[in-house]
């Protein structure tokens, strides 16, 4: 029973079968023997061969996680497919983690230093777009229902009991907006219920982090877990020195438990939704009809409420109390006291909008359009744009600071501090410069220009903030090579963060237009239409088109370095080995197709996104622009080229309208498709590894459950007694892919006496192309030598081997002091030895039965089995 090595594998994304990972195979026609169960359940499990016996020398066990994302054709997985909706947020969310110069000990970050002012802005910034589907919906439920549909014929079209709001009594005033309101509120409802739900989703943990987790400067007790028949005469082994301080944040043993924070920071997220969805009726009414006697002390209460609400969110969100993630701490007072403040605002403006009209001001109900617009515009009162007064402003409002924010954030994350100086005055400028072009200034006289001539300049000269001088590490423990520098020239932040913000943005355009076009009658209604969407939205169409263009270009240049990549590899292939038959070139056509993907993805793919944001940039500056003057884009421009605005703008507005419809029949798809229900799963593999530490709305992280699982499981395989007959003598930790990333945090993780017995194999691995690109504190060139340090044998070498291909799409050399291997790819362009069949193009699977692979793993597990550790003690 001695000297048994365990390799465990960690499959990577889209749930590979288990048959698969084991390398199970089975006779032609016949189905692959099903694994067995060993530990875990039927979510994540730890599975091997039903063929397996405690003599084997080398054990194969397989760590299945796929569940948790990918899944299978369940209710529940239905339900992970719909976290699409959920993209953006899980875009802001990754943003935070990829922040350059974090510290490794997260203790010691400050606001003050250049990561501690750019993780406030980011997760301000993701206040702001939890704000973006609330603001919409608001839009749909107090703009679109509450102010512009007056008619019976315009309510009937609006599934449920709506047709009331045409009576006399609910016209007044503004009761119609406060039933509107309830629809805001009822999404923020259902986003406080998933999130709910998804914390019961992570909260199966195996393992509490805060019972002598590693890296615990408290000592592990020598009496825990000694096997009964162990000598008692013999010493118990010197207690292991305290670790020093940390070289990597993923160390941190509370890095994968964050339920306290995430509470708190869900608390701050939906009241601050709340706040915004009462803000818009509130502040029209207050406006329009300026609030006397109890109307005055209820609404200035509500404000007052909403303002403090405001206040301690945004102090909140630079603290520590949110900040640090501890555990299952308690909300704490100040979370209370904000759901307190949210609930009495609320009150109040529910109050301000029931009652009736006041003396000071004109009455609702002559502002809000007439029925019948729609039959005879010309009547009284119709209007061309009949949307709600001034909520024009607030979606063009916080459209233009949301860019300043990201702005803001990515010139901080690259230059420091001083990056954020432009953004900060740029906003204070527009925001005066909107009260001059409105005459809200005192004793000024009217502007000479219009808000969006004032506007462009300004938001230009804060985009330059982005080219200001990078701030450069001070100390590089590797050196870099070719395609492992910042990507985006540590700019990521932005970019990421950017991408979730117009994915947003095109979905709450598309949640107006399609309600608007249902309120319409169809896509082509007959005669004018009822109900328009806010002028800012007609822009969204158009920018839509614009992305789409843009992407369909950076889409051919891609297409173009591809073939000339896969031309250049052809001509290497064909040069290569003398004269090839006509066999071989066309094999060698398909194999340089491989090669070539693998040098897109490796060398041309961060830039082409690069040169997509850079385009997208600039189009956000010219759209915020555009939205701030007012003006639909029909009345931008005379002649023929206002019918070429009109087509774009309504071929992206149809889009965006099937946008919902679209992600919709996603979710369906997942339910029936396995191919599409692994594709979607892929996503959520790679966006949802990182812990929700900046945006709380955001689908569970599955590494918050899979590492501590896989460090119970290794810890305690190797600390079980000497005559147990599940004892290994070592564990290689053999991660593919995804699992290469989940493996780094597990060894990280792990105490010192533990890693001694592990050897780490990585196939598929993106740890320095894509992670230590885009994760530079976490895979950067001067921390992923930490994990090679951590696996350094006392005689010199490291315990990590890395198996790479050059027809990998997503597997390079890592470079971090491991030690390499080049797995050839096919074995040979032509069948031998008796085979008929050409020698299969694996990519990116297949590493376990290559015969390097075997060959490595039979090298480790002998220098696994040279010393026998002593006798084990408890897991510490």
């Amino acid at each position: 029973m001695g000297g048994r090595i365990l390799e465990l594998r960690v499959h990577g994304v889209s749930n590979t079968p288990l048959a698969e990972t084991l390398g199970l195979t089975a006779d032609p026609g016949c189905e692959p023997p099903q694994p067995r169960l060993v530990a875990g359940g039927p979510v994540t499990g730890f599975y091997r061969s039903a063929t397996t016996t405690p003599l084997d020398p080398i054990v194969v066990e397989a760590y299945s996680w796929g569940q948790l994302t990918s899944g299978a054709r369940t209710a529940r997985d239905v339900e992970r497919a719909l976290w699409t909706l959920l993209l953006p947020f899980t875009l802001a969310n990754v943003a935070l983690h990829a922040r350059p110069g974090i510290p490794a000990d997260p203790a010691t970050e400050r606001l003050a230093s250049r990561t501690g002012m750019t993780a406030w802005l980011i997760r301000l910034f993701c206040l702001s777009l939890t704000g973006t589907p609330v603001l919409a919906m608001t839009g749909v439920g107090v703009d679109l229902i509450g102010w512009q549909c007056v008619d019976e014929g315009c309510l009937s079209r609006i599934p449920g009991p709506w047709e009331f709001l045409a009576g006399s009594w609910w016209q007044q005033g503004g009761r119609a907006m406060a039933v509107g309101l309830t629809v805001p509120l009822a999404m923020i409802g259902v986003l406080g219920l998933v999130a709910w739900r998804s914390y019961q989703y992570e909260a199966v943990m195996p393992a509490d982090p805060t019972t002598n987790p590693a890296g615990r400067r408290t000592p592990p007790p020598v009496d825990a877990d000694v096997p009964v028949g162990q000598p008692a005469q013999e010493p118990p082994p010197v207690p292991e020195p305290p670790p020093g301080p940390p070289t990597n944040p993923l160390q941190d043993p509370t890095f994968w438990w964050g339920e306290g924070q995430l509470r708190r920071a869900a608390v701050l997220h939906l009241c601050t939704g709340t706040v915004v969805a009462a803000a818009v009726p509130l502040g029209t009414v207050s406006v329009l009809d300026p609030p006397n006697d109890a109307r005055a002390v209820l609404t200035w209460s509500a404000v007052a409420a909403f303002i403090a609400v405001l206040t301690i969110v945004l102090v909140a969100i630079g603290r520590p109390l949110l900040t640090r993630r501890d555990g299952a701490t308690p909300l704490g007072r100040w979370s209370i006291a904000v759901i307190v403040l949210t609930g009495i605002g609320l009150a109040g403006t529910f109050a301000v909008l029931l009652l009736p009209d006041g003396a000071a001001g004109s009455p609702l109900a002559e502002l809000r359009p007439p029925a019948g617009c729609d039959h005879d515009p010309a009547q009284p009162g119709c209007r061309t744009d009949r949307s709600l007064p001034g909520f024009d402003r607030v979606i063009a409002g916080l459209g233009t600071g949301q860019l300043l924010l990201l702005i803001a954030i990515g010139a901080t994350a690259r230059s420091g501090r001083r990056g954020g100086a432009t953004p900060a005055a740029v906003a204070l400028l527009i925001a005066l410069g909107a009260a001059w072009c409105h005459g809200w200034l005192p004793a000024a006289p009217p502007a000479p220009v219009t808000l969006w001539q004032f506007s462009l300049p300004l938001l230009a000269l804060a985009a330059a903030g982005l080219l200001l001088p990078r701030t450069r590490p001070t100390t590089v423990k590797q050196p870099l090579e070719p395609h492992n520098d910042l990507a985006w020239r540590g700019r990521a932040p932005a970019v990421i963060a950017g991408f979730g913000w117009l994915l947003c943005l095109a979905y709450s355009a598309g949640v107006l237009y399609w309600v608007t076009n249902r309120l319409n009658g169809g896509d082509a209604p007959v005669g004018p239409p009822r109900v328009v969407p806010p002028t800012p939205v007609a822009w969204a169409g158009l920018t839509f088109a614009a992305a789409l263009l843009i992407l369909a270009l950076v889409a051919v240049r891609a297409v173009v370095l591809f073939r000339r990549l896969r031309r250049q590899e052809y001509a290497r292939l064909s040069a290569r080995g003398g004269r090839l038959s006509a066999h071989d070139l066309r094999r060698a056509r398909d194999v340089s197709t491989h090669q070539a993907l693998h040098r897109l993805v490796g060398e041309h793919a961060l830039r082409l996104i690069g040169w997509y944001a850079g385009a997208m940039a600039v189009v956000a500056v010219l759209s915020c622009a555009a939205v701030l003057s007012a003006a639909r884009p029909q009345t931008m421009t005379t002649g023929g080229t206002t019918v070429v605005i009109k087509a774009v703008g309504d071929v992206g507005d149809a889009l965006l309208g099937l946008l919902p419809v679209a992600v919709a029949a996603v979710g369906l798809l997942v339910y029936r498709k396995n191919t599409i229900r692994r594709s979607v799963g892929v996503v959520w593999d790679v966006g949802t590894f990182w812990p929700r530490a900046a945006h709380p709305l955001a689908p569970p992280s599955y590494a918050e459950r899979a590492v501590p699982e896989l460090l119970t499981r290794t810890a305690g395989l190797i600390a079980l007694a000497e005559h147990d007959p599940r004892r290994v003598d070592g564990i290689i930790l053999s991660g593919h892919s995804q699992g290469t990333v989940i493996c780094t945090a597990v060894i990280l993780q792990l105490p010192h006496r533990w890693r001694r017995r592990i050897w780490f194999f990585s196939y598929g691995c993106q740890l320095t192309r894509l992670y230590g690109r885009i994760f530079p504190a976490y895979f950067g060139p001067d921390r992923l030598p930490v994990l090679a340090e951590a696996l350094t044998r006392p005689g010199g070498g490291t315990r990590w081997t890395n198996f790479w291909r050059d027809t990998d799409p997503l597997g390079w050399p890592v470079t971090a002091g491991e030690r390499d291997i080049a797995v050839t790819d096919p074995e040979a362009l032509h069948p031998s030895d008796g085979e008929v069949a050409d020698p299969p193009i694996r990519s990116h699977s297949g590493y376990p039965e290559a015969t390097e692979f075997q060959r490595e793993r039979s090298r480790v597990a002998w220098l696994l089995r040279r010393a026998v550790p002593s006798p084990r003690r408890g897991l510490g």
